[in-house]
């Protein structure tokens, strides 16, 4: 079963916490209590729905750790890639990126890039700026 943004948010957050000597159990509660800084990036790739796969695979590969499967099955018109990456001041932020690579026409295909992260009291819009950054390196 996949976990949902919020969900996979508080456990890295109750992550970074235990290792600064804090209590998971709380930080995973404040966590899901806290708002989350979104932003969505639609793009069009000049390639075939495999190759677009296996690109977007490649760059959020660098970009985190992937959460859920990262595998392309012949024969699809959508794949979901899911990683966890960091953001914010110092990269303290954990940020959950999920691109939708579905199939267009024949040599193009596209993305919805979705980033996500919790906001405290200093807004630093790290989901924003994560969409904007890979969204950059896709294009490249």
């Amino acid at each position: 079963m996949d976990q949902s943004e919020d969900e996979i948010l508080a456990e890295e957050l109750a992550a970074l916490g235990a290792v600064g000597g804090g209590s998971g159990r709380l930080t995973r509660l404040v966590a899901k209590l806290m708002r989350k800084n979104v932003h969505e990036i639609d793009l069009e790739l000049p390639l075939p729905f495999d190759d677009a796969v296996r690109r977007v695979a490649r760059v959020l590969g660098h970009a985190g750790r992937a959460v859920g499967h990262m595998h392309v099955e012949p024969g699809m018109d959508q794949e979901m890639i899911r990683v966890v990456t960091r953001g914010g001041a110092l990269g303290m932020n954990p940020v959950v990126v999920t691109a939708l690579v579905t199939r267009g026409g024949m040599s193009n295909s596209k993305v919805r890039l979705r980033a996500a992260a919790k906001e405290g009291l200093i807004k630093q819009r790290a989901g924003e700026k994560t969409a904007a950054r890979i969204a950059g390196w896709l294009s490249e």
